[in-house]
């Protein structure tokens, strides 16, 4: 029974017989074909084989049973719609082959050109055109046959065969170098006639076989290939680049050709409804006289302007305008058309909803909806976090050639340009001399923060998208790259070597935090107006068209948004300005970043305590000024919640690293001077070693252990929402306990806040809530007993993304992610974005199992993932109530929230 219904399956459709929704299974260029065809453009017919054939074949590696059947009853068809036959000597059909998946795919899968042809049905082409391709003419009409021949055979054999295609343009060159000409235009018919002879010994030679001569084994040959490009290199690597998936397939489109290379009067072009760089409206394209596609898009032959057309062959040229106009508000979108034009007859070749440029996205859908042609909903679903983040950040303009000296991950987008310093204390001091810098590093480390501040850049020869220097950045709104190892750093010496050259500090270097090129010298930066706009020093209503339709679709996904956005901010400064972006509150304000600086010597102190009244005497000292912090964040997000974690690192990271700590104290000893002070944090150092401590003693661990740390910040938190509240401000403090892994450890912890916060809040009336943040799978795992002791859960996807692989994020990017992106094992790091299947169900169980257990439990995320687009989807998903993310990558996750609000209602309404 099953092997009767895989023969009875369908895998080929007639045009007339598709609709652009059927893209699934006829393709992206298939279905649109139909489309037109169903339209009543003049779409030359032909059939279209499925990809459900596609898969078959790849799954078994042969074709499915009844296929060979339906395309030759297909192909009947066709040569009764075109009076011909296929390979025919006298009157020849001849077919195009065409590569057609779901998603547009351009130039990554193959096309096989002129089937049919041989060495007798060259004749009857010839014929057909007005000539006699046996004669020893060089007529036109013979020219155009040889010249398809040509191409069929260079085509099919580097497509089909795996010939070098070199070989090909090798004998190509050669020919035109006979002749004393750079042009394929300048060869006679008899020129191509001797190409193509010596075309088919290459084939030959590379092949063992002569090339093919019966046309219906050209066409199944054909299929095959295209059917296996889809595995090709080029095409997963797209697809990986994409997000695309890879079981999907590819449709294989039969066409009858037709020729633009036929003389003056025909020729070949491409166009658009709309600029796809800047989405204005007009008349965009190109146009090559007597010319096959392949001539236009490989840039050997000089297009004109397709406005040319209208002199050149008006007619076609209005007929084209036409068919453009009706594709548009059929399609309710800019596309991207093909066309041909065989002697005065305008055929349509494809069409498909154009890519275009992130201004082009939003400038078009509002636009369309000023047309009357889409909704705000549609215009909202048509942009993405993506394309507004490209928008926001500064970017080159590589108008002249630059060419990067080195390239390394992209880790926080934009574009820089500075001198080159190699602390953070010169990187202080000419920042504060108004010069920009570019901090470069190794690697950064927090106490690289101050650095990282006065830098317009950050360049770092290891790590990935999560190591120290990327997140910092985000959160900055810096740009970085991170992990370029071509980079020899020599810190000592203040240089650094790459690609033979040295850059030595005060050199001047650009890098692009996007693409992750680093080029020496500067290369001119053009500023975003978006950002301006996002920041409120541009009116939306006195900026340009692009600003003003990203303000409008950003008001639309506020109005439609479920998810809450707040930010992960640490200062006043970036409290501030993710406010102006739009935040909501804070879901992260990290403590550690205030230990650093002046206070570290505070935390000597209290790491080198022998006495309590020694560690409560550091505590003491601390605490005023944790407070003084707070104050100025509570201020800053009045009458907005700010959800503030308890110290997380472990201690030993505030000190000097052991190496040099050793070192200095072997130096001083040496020279008989006297080191109590390094000898002290020597000994503490090594006291606290440990070999993995990112799974040691920290987060609620060193709270737990070091008597009165938790108590002094929760102190110095519930005294500053007091002293902010009772000034007339409101502060709405949230309280997160890192790294739990059993509700027992939060009950403890909890226990003691509570009574400090009693104590504290007093008749204030201020309220502070209690939570955990949720970053080990055994806290997902049990979350339903932790939620009876936590008022909040909070997402932290980097650690539980850590943890849940086994991976350290500082390492595992630049050591081999590279590697299983490579291999398909991930499509994306699933630092960058959400593991739904793995860490995802964490997520999940945990939403679920602490929802059941505390109805009204608050949850939100903070980690990286906060702001990347497909993972916020996710998150509005599983019923979370806000997600938070570094202060540039706020408007990215409101406008994602509201896209993923407009998709799911759409999708239950369907």
């Amino acid at each position: 029974m099953a092997a009767q219904e895989t023969v009875d399956h369908k895998y080929v459709y007639d045009f007339a017989e598709g609709n652009k929704d059927q893209k699934e299974l006829l393709g992206g260029k298939g279905a649109n074909l139909a489309e037109m065809t169903n339209l009543g453009l003049p779409v030359p017919p032909g059939f279209t084989i499925t990809t459900s054939a596609c898969q078959a074949y790849l799954a078994t590696g042969s074709e499915p049973a009844g296929l060979a059947d339906q395309v030759g009853s297909h192909l009947d068809a066709l040569e009764q719609a075109m009076g011909r036959t296929l390979g025919d000597p006298e009157d020849p059909l001849l077919v195009s082959v065409r590569s057609g998946a779901k998603f547009s795919m351009p130039g990554m899968m193959e096309t096989v050109l002129n089937v049919g042809l041989n060495d007798r049905s060259v004749v009857g082409l010839a014929r057909q055109a007005g000539g006699s391709a046996g004669s020893d003419s060089a007529s036109d009409s013979d020219r155009f046959a040889w010249d398809s021949y040509r191409r069929l055979i260079q085509m099919f054999g580097k497509t089909v065969c795996a010939v070098p295609g070199e070989d090909f343009e090798h004998a190509l060159d050669d020919a035109k170098r006979a002749k004393g000409s750079d042009l394929d235009l300048d060869l006679t018919a008899d020129d191509l006639r001797a190409l193509v002879d010596t075309y088919k010994k290459i084939f030959r030679r590379h092949t063992g076989r002569d090339f093919p001569q019966e046309p219906r084994e050209q066409l199944d040959l054909a299929i095959r290939a295209v059917f296996e490009s889809w595995n090709a290199e080029r095409a997963v690597i797209y697809r990986r680049q994409e997000r695309l998936p890879a079981e999907a397939g590819t449709a294989v489109n039969v066409v009858a050709m037709v020729f633009g290379n036929l003389g003056t009067d025909s020729g070949t072009g491409v166009a658009f409804t709309r600029d796809p760089a800047s989405g204005t409206q007009g008349i965009y394209g190109d146009y090559l006289a007597n010319a096959q596609g392949e001539d236009v898009v490989s840039g050997i032959r000089n297009t004109v302007p397709l406005q040319e057309l209208e002199r050149i062959d008006k007619k076609s040229y209005d007929e084209l305008l036409d068919y453009m106009a009706r594709l548009e508000r059929h399609y309710k979108d800019l596309c991207d058309i093909e066309f041909t034009i065989e002697r005065g007859k305008l055929w349509m070749l494809q069409t498909r909803v154009g890519k275009r440029t992130a201004a082009a996205a939003f400038n078009i859908a509002g636009q369309l909806v000023d047309e009357g042609l889409i909704d705000l909903d549609e215009a909202l679903h048509r942009v993405n976090g993506a394309q507004l983040a490209q928008l926001m950040f500064p970017r080159f303009n590589l108008d002249h050639e630059f060419q990067p000296v080195a390239t390394g991950i992209g880790a926080s987008p934009g574009a820089a340009v500075g001198k080159v310093v190699f602390t953070s204390a010169r990187a202080v001091e000419l920042a504060g001399q108004g010069e920009a810098v570019i901090l470069v590093r190794r690697e950064t480390n927090p106490d690289d923060l101050n650095g990282m501040i006065a830098a317009q850049g950050i360049l770092t020869s290891r790590g990935g998208k999560t190591s120290h220097a990327a997140v910092v950045a985000r959160g900055m709104g810096k740009t970085c790259v991170s992990g370029a190892d071509k980079l020899d750093v020599d810190i000592p010496a203040k240089r650094f070597t790459v690609a033979g050259q040295t850059v030595n500090e005060g050199d001047v270097v650009s890098i692009d935090g996007t693409t992750g090129k680093v080029y020496l010298g500067e290369v001119p930066v053009m500023p975003s107006e978006v950002v301006r706009y996002f920041e409120g020093t541009l009116d939306p209503e006195q900026a340009d068209v692009l600003v003003r339709a990203v303000h409008r679709i950003m008001i639309h996904a506020d109005d439609r948004r479920r998810l809450a956005v707040r930010t992960n901010a640490d200062t006043r400064a970036d409290a501030a300005r993710a406010r102006r972006f739009g935040a909501q509150g804070i879901g992260l304000c990290r403590t550690e970043h205030m230990f650093l600086g002046d206070r570290r010597e505070l935390v000597e102190r209290l790491i080198l305590a022998s006495t309590d009244a020694d560690r409560e005497q550091a505590l003491a000292a601390l605490l005023p000024l944790q407070r003084a912090d707070f104050i100025e964040i509570f201020r800053e997000m009045d009458g907005l919640p700010v959800t503030v974690r308890l110290i997380d690192p472990p201690l030993h990271e505030f000190l000097p690293p052991l190496e040099q700590l050793a070192v200095n104290v072997a130096v001083a000893q040496e020279r008989g001077e006297a080191a109590a002070r390094e000898e002290a944090l020597l000994a503490a150092v090594r006291r606290m070693h440990e070999e993995n401590p990112m799974l040691g003693l920290r987060g609620v661990r060193l709270g737990l252990v070091i008597p009165g740390l938790f108590a002094m910040q929760v102190r110095a938190i519930t005294e500053a929402a007091v002293a902010v509240t009772e000034s007339g401000g409101s502060a709405f403090p949230e309280i997160m306990v890192p790294l739990v892994g059993a509700v027992q450890e939060l009950e403890t912890v909890r226990t003691e806040a509570e009574k400090i916060i009693d104590e504290v809040v007093g008749g204030s009336g201020v309220e502070v809530l209690i939570g955990t943040m949720i970053e080990v799978p055994r806290a997902a795992l049990t979350a339903g007993e932790i939620a009876e002791a936590a008022q909040f859960f909070s997402f932290g996807t980097n650690d539980l993304t850590q943890m849940a692989w086994g991976f350290s994020r500082d390492d595992v990017e630049g050591a081999f992610f590279w590697r299983y992106l490579e291999l398909g094992i991930f499509g994306i790091s699933p630092f960058e974005s959400i593991d739904r299947d793995g860490v995802g169900r964490l997520v999940r169980i945990a939403a679920e199992e602490g929802r059941a257990a505390r109805s009204g439990l608050k949850l939100g995320v903070c980690g990286e993932h906060g702001g990347d687009p497909d993972s916020v989807h996710f998150f509005h998903e599983v019923g979370l109530d806000y997600v938070s993310c570094s202060p540039f990558r706020v408007p990215v996750a409101r406008l994602e929230a509201g896209r993923a609000a407009v998709e799911t209602a759409g999708s239950d309404s369907r």
